[in-house]
């Protein structure tokens, strides 16, 4: 019986797995990325592109909230590169990216354009972040605790089958 619970349960795992695959490799299928995904005001934003070709050294970029860019060659052959900012003070929302290279490519992408990001510790209500070893003495009693409710709970049913 056992051994039905563990071979359902990776059954269920490679199913899940195998229907995610098709969606995460069609999630990535644009050939323009921007790094990170989720900038935020004040920050530099990455453009890279391999759909230019190998023959060519320079494109131009534009972005609608950080203006015209220019991309170059990249650290791989054939990739073109591209750096702009994001100016301080825009609200959350998305922003277009267009890359055009010769002869004719055209390119466009949108990114997201985050908040501001929090400074400092993240008060999450268990004290001060900067305290861990409040945390990991609890962390561990806890986890001692959890272990030695297992080891009972196993000797009970080892000697409950006994009889």
């Amino acid at each position: 019986m056992r051994n039905t619970h563990v071979g359902v349960g990776i059954g269920l795992v490679i199913g899940v797995l195998a229907l995610q695959s098709p969606a995460a490799a069609a999630a990535d299928d644009s050939d323009l990325h921007i790094r990170p995904e989720n900038a935020s005001p004040g920050s530099t934003v990455t453009v890279t592109t391999t759909a230019c070709g190998p023959d060519v050294t320079y494109g131009k970029g534009e972005s609608e909230e950080g203006g015209p860019f220019h991309l170059f060659e990249g650290d791989r052959a054939g990739e073109l590169t591209g750096e702009f900012q994001i100016p301080e003070g825009r609200r959350p929302d998305t922003d277009t990216v267009t890359v055009k290279c010769p002869p004719r490519t055209k390119l466009t992408e949108t990114y997201r354009i985050a908040g501001l990001q929090p400074n400092g510790a993240v008060e999450a209500g268990f004290g001060d972040a900067k305290d861990t070893d409040t945390q990991i003495a609890v962390g561990g009693v806890l986890f001692a605790a959890a272990a030695a409710g297992s080891l009972v709970r196993m000797r009970r049913r080892s000697h409950s089958n006994r009889s």
